[in-house]
């Protein structure tokens, strides 16, 4: 019971001051000259102002609030490894046990670090999750918190936390454990095609051990190197990388006797290949309307550094002006095409015919750097079905299509055919999925006829009108219209013309993403996800190895034509090989070289310093003394706000003086005929004393 006094007056405090003031201050005064009654008369005006001010006296009933306690379980990955499983889930329950002994005790159990897995940082981040349970937590209420863990937290404050309560800790694992591992010191994001990338790693003993150790180097599943690493010293390295789009760097050592876990003995890097600067040789047999469609086209791609030539005087044009009055320069034919033939990723011969300006010799030349895996783009205009056409010179052996001598001049929408809905030059082109497509006519075609290769888009007459094909390691295409300026210049509205034009020059460049045939397989997450690229009408399922040798299959739904997908969740971390046909890819699933596996020796330094900023400890579940792993609790101890919070065998948890108010009881004491009596009492004895 709590009892207490409280007034309610009967006027208003101003009021009563008013009435009051001048009746106290006559009896004082009377008091003061020692008047006949003065005491009885100061009595009764003390009595009328208790009357008038109504005091009452209070009982409140209350229940005594419990004091929360934040029990917080570190579930991240590393205390999956030895017996820190058991050793947590005996220390749970145990605790949980000796808790609910207490009444004064509200325990809230939080689970933290079991769904980080597909966290990209995968952190243990076990203060958030205290933050989050104290939340809706009142500070006076906050009794403490226990953490079970191997120690390994990621954003424990350097001091107190943000509450007034004692913080204990209580480490899985033992003290004499040891690692090695494995990390990249300096591992750049990008790195040039076909050129070597300077790297450093370092190699890590937890036991301060030196000496050798052979690191074994892989690229994109590849072992390629085998290092001699010192332990402990950081070391240089330099890998190749192999092509264009995400490469995968793996460094591994070898497990050593006693070691906690392997997982950390492996280190990847992520590396995405650019190629260099691609250049192109673009020559134009005539200034024509579209000719600065591929310049201005090629020119805006930094990727693309552009040598352009354009034929304005044919050699045969004999008109009398003086050299030096013409803005010309001399066709270096021979630095070229015949001493820098081989620099070039790319020749385009926009609407070129032979006119002597190419030594005959020169074409058997191009013929070759075709066969030997350079790119080809004719861009024909009715110069090809001539008499001067470039099919009639030895670089017809490159060509796909030989000219029928037609030209034909109808207007026509470009359609994509059968094979061009799934060839990714093609695929998905703007404005192709509606009948008639989305985009403006062309008025020519070049007649061809036994094309070979692949025949992606038709014209005139269903006439092909862009052929792509492969010759020896080389690649061709033709596009038999020379009416893509029509897009360019917006006529009917325009067309892709920048979408389709940059495709073809980096298919014949043989980038990597509009491959016909290709296999992709990225972790997002925990989660693998599979793009299959095909011209099959179905490429069937993918076949899956798992980090530890574990096959599975994943079926592949088509997504549109051309592009099948399929997606597996996975629970390890790791390399996966996935495999599709002929195809093969690399997938890293899972954080990269994640802070959680940075370091796996539990520890109680992290959490030390927070513990013994609220007067709580840290201290192991299993004896430090032995190589037991049995959990050994201390004892719960309810202690004031002022008391100690942690002994040698003990830790405390605070108390809370807050309560909940059930009721409240009044009695007035001036209420009643018990006031009216004590009021007529005084009075009357007042003026028995002032009438005698």
């Amino acid at each position: 019971m709590n009892w207490s006094i409280s007034f309610e007056p009967l006027f208003s405090w101003p009021l009563l001051a008013l009435a009051l003031l001048p009746l106290v201050l006559l009896a004082l005064v009377g008091l003061w000259a020692r008047q006949r009654g003065a005491v009885l008369r100061l009595v009764a005006m003390l009595a009328l102002a208790a009357a008038l001010l109504n005091p009452v006296f209070l009982n409140e009933e209350r229940d005594p609030l419990k004091s929360v306690v934040a029990l917080i379980v570190d579930r991240s990955q590393s205390q999956d490894i030895g017996d820190r499983t058991r050793q947590t889930d005996e220390a749970v329950a145990g605790l949980q046990q000796r808790l609910g002994r207490f009444k004064q005790f509200d325990v809230r159990v939080v689970e933290a670090g079991k769904s980080e897995a597909a966290d990209e940082r995968t952190e243990t981040r076990l203060f958030g999750a205290l933050e989050g349970a104290f939340r809706d937590v009142p500070p006076s209420r906050i009794g403490g918190a226990i953490m079970i863990t191997d120690g390994e937290v990621h954003d424990a404050p350097p001091g107190a936390p943000d509450f007034n309560a004692p913080l204990h800790g209580l480490i899985t694992g033992n003290d004499h454990e040891k690692d090695r591992r494995i990390r990249f010191e300096n591992a750049p994001r990008f790195g040039i095609v076909g050129k070597p990338l300077d790297m450093t790693y370092r190699v890590i003993s937890t036991q301060n051990e030196t000496g050798p150790v052979d690191v074994r180097v892989s690229v994109n599943g590849e072992q390629v190197a085998v290092e001699h690493a010192t332990v402990g010293q950081p070391m240089p390295l330099q890998v190749t990388i192999p092509g264009a789009g995400r490469n995968i760097v793996e460094l591994a050592i070898d497990r050593e006797p006693g070691e906690l876990t392997d997982t950390n003995n492996r280190a990847i890097a992520l590396i995405d290949g650019i190629r260099e600067n691609l250049r192109v040789l673009l020559v134009s047999g005539e200034p024509h309307a579209g000719e600065r469609t591929w310049r201005n086209l090629l020119k805006s791609d930094a990727s693309v550094d552009l040598v352009h030539f354009t034929i304005l005087r044919p050699p045969e044009k004999q008109d009398g002006t003086p050299i030096n009055e013409l803005s010309l320069i001399a066709f270096p034919t021979r630095e070229l095409f015949v001493e820098k033939i081989k620099d070039f990723d790319l020749i385009i011969f926009d609407r070129y015919q032979h006119r002597d300006v190419l030594p005959i010799l020169y074409y058997d030349y191009i013929a070759e750097y075709v066969e030997k895996g350079g790119a080809l783009l004719i861009a024909a205009g009715p110069e090809y079905a001539g008499d001067s056409s470039i099919a009639r010179t030895p670089l017809m052996s490159a060509l796909p299509a030989m000219p029928t001598g037609e030209v034909v001049d109808r207007a026509f929408y470009p359609r994509l055919t059968e094979l061009g809905q799934r060839h990714p030059v093609t695929r998905g082109l703007d404005g192709s999925a509606t009948e008639p497509p989305r985009w403006s006519r062309w008025f020519r075609t070049i007649g061809v006829q036994n094309p070979e290769g692949q025949v992606v888009m038709k014209g005139a007459e269903d006439r092909p009108l862009l052929l792509l094909d492969r010759k020896g390691e080389g690649r061709v295409g033709m596009l038999l219209s020379d009416q893509g300026w029509l897009w360019a210049r917006g006529f009917e509205g325009g067309g892709p013309h920048v979408q389709l034009y940059r495709r073809i020059a980096h298919w014949l460049m043989k980038e990597p993403e509009l491959e016909e045939e290709r296999l992709t397989a990225e972790g997002r997450g925990m989660v693998l996800e599979i793009r299959r690229q095909t011209m099959a009408d179905d490429p069937g399922p993918a076949q899956i190895i798992t980090p530890s040798g574990k096959t599975m299959t994943v079926k592949l739904e088509k997504s549109e034509p051309g592009v099948f997908l399929g997606s597996v969740d996975t629970s390890e971390i790791g390399l996966y090989q996935v495999a599709n046909g002929e195809l093969t890819a690399l997938a890293h699933v899972g954080p990269v070289n994640a802070p959680e596996f940075a370091d796996v020796i539990s520890t109680e330094n992290r959490l030390k310093a927070p513990a013994e900023a609220t007067g709580g400890s840290v201290r192991r579940l299993a004896p430090s003394t032995a190589r037991s792993s049995d959990v050994t609790l201390p004892s719960i101890v309810p202690v004031r706000s002022s008391g100690d919070a942690s002994g040698s065998d003990w830790i405390g948890l605070r108390t809370t003086d807050d309560s909940v108010l059930k009721a409240v009881s009044r009695v007035p004491l001036f209420g009643g005929f018990l006031g009216l009596g004590l009021l007529l009492l005084a009075m009357g004895s007042m003026w028995y004393r002032e009438g005698r």
